[in-house]
Formats: structure tokens, sequence, C-alpha cells
């Protein structure tokens, strides 16, 4: 079975052709259970995200700040699995019909099977990967076995990266480049500031791939900011914490919802 990487570019052509950026959820599997968390990243589709990142918790999420290394610590000590990575892929997209990819460190990839690994979840209906710590020199086994599986290979660029680094980054990608809009881990932040615009713009001087932005949007009026000049907004902590602070996941998965609804207006809102 093949993946959903046309699905994921088509949905980010559609956001563009009603001249406004897609909007990119994060949640991570098992969080704060299995079934929760399938039926979380169902409400942010419900809410209104154009597509959702899974993340497959780790125990050194290096890119991750508090927010989601708390999240992540609560689903490894419920003994979340890969197994149950893909199945949240796998009842989320049949649920929704919308694209999931699954954002991963390497080493779980690794130990897995890069085989294994994408076979599961092209099978699973996901649209990709993406991968904030394989480097892109590194990464010609993944990629071939990615694109025989039909999913994207979604690589991280960020401010420091150079010109050349971000062409060489950009060609060996597909589905979208991820913007991380500022140096540091992920959190939600009181401005994303001008780093961000400035690197969608040297990321598009080397790529036709859409650029979506990362890194501390956690509201409307920031949603609304990054859409002006990005593909896509990503948002991830505000998500999580939204879960985290609900008196019980009945709560979180309503809070959720309504997040992603704001978001929504946010990246359609006409500056």
């Amino acid at each position: 079975m093949s993946g959903n990487i046309q699905l994921l570019s088509d949905t980010l052509e559609q956001a563009a052709a009603e001249n406004r950026a897609a909007l990119i959820a994060y949640l991570p599997a098992g969080f704060p259970t299995v079934d929760g968390g399938i039926e979380a990243v169902k409400a942010v589709f419900d809410g209104g995200a154009d597509i959702v990142e899974v993340g497959l918790p780790h125990s050194d999420p290096v890119l991750d700040g508090p927010v989601i290394q708390t999240a992540d610590d609560i689903a490894l000590r419920g003994g979340v699995k890969i197994a149950d990575v893909m199945r949240t892929v796998r009842e989320a997209h049949e649920a929704t019909g919308k694209p999931v990819l699954v954002m991963t460190y390497w080493n779980p990839i690794d130990r897995y099977g890069v085989e294994r690994f994408t076979a599961e979840l092209a099978d699973a209906g996901g649209a990709g990967c993406i991968l904030p710590d394989l480097p892109v020199q590194e990464s010609a086994v993944w990629r071939e076995h990615a694109e025989k599986h039909g999913l994207a290979t979604v690589f991280v660029v960020a401010p420091s990266s150079k010109d050349e680094r971000l062409a060489t980054i950009t060609a060996a990608g597909s589905g979208f480049v991820y913007a991380a809009s500022l140096m540091g881990v992920t959190g939600t932040r009181e401005s994303v500031g001008e780093q961000a615009a400035d690197l969608v713009r040297r990321t598009r001087a080397t790529s036709a791939l859409p650029v979506c932005v990362g890194l501390g949007v956690s509201n409307a009026v920031q949603a609304a900011e990054v859409a002006t000049f990005a593909d896509g907004v990503i948002v991830g902590s505000a998500f999580v914490k939204r879960m985290l602070d609900a008196a019980d996941q009945a709560a979180g998965i309503a809070a959720v919802r309504e997040l992603a609804g704001e978001l929504a207006r946010g990246v359609r809102r006409v500056s």
C-alpha cells in the first residue's frame, strides 16, 4: 500500500488556493492515553486543522521543550509503542480522510528497521515523516524507502542554516519544509519574530516546496502573523499544554478542539 504524500501536497495546495496558510497541529501518540490521544487528534481535525503531526514519544527529545517532554514522559510511562503510533495514524486518517504525518527522532526508526517502519506507516495511511535529527547526508536509505512507499520526508531548517545548506536540505526533502522560527526548543513564545520571515524567504529561494513555520506559535494572533509569509503554521506545545492543564481527558479533548478552531480562524484572517 502506498502512503499519502499526494494527499499532503494536495492539502497544502488547496490552502494556497484559498489564499491562506495551512494549519498543522502536533500531538504526541499515547498522551494522555493511546485512545485519548487518538480522540485528541480527531478533535483537532474537527476544530479546523488541515494536517496533524503525530509525535513518536522519545526519552531524549532534543528539539522539544518542557511541555512536550512532560507529555512524552506520560506516554512512555503508559507503555506507548510504535504499534500505538501506527494505530493513531491509521484511526485518525480513516476517521477524517486528512493527512497525518509522524514526527520522530531517528533512533527509534533505526532500531525498528527502516523498511518495516516505512511499510507500516504507508499501510496505516500515513503521509510521511518529519525527522528533526536525521542529517541529510545520512538520509539516503530512509529516503529510498520513503519514496518507494509514497511517504514525504520533511526536514527541518533553522535560522542558523546558511543558504548553501538550505539548498542541500530542500533538494533532499519532499512534502514541505519545516522552518524552525528561532533557535532553541519547542514551546510557546510571546512573539515569533522577523527571523522566521527571513528564513522562509531564504528557503523559498532554494525550493518550490511549501515552507511551514513552527516553534513558538500559540494563539490566533501569532498564527495570523505567520500566515502572512508562510505556507503553513505549525502548532504543538500550545495543544499539548491545553491537554496537560485540563481537569480530565474529556475536557482536554474539548480544549484542543477549541484551540484548533481559534487557530484555523487565525490562518484565514485577512491582514
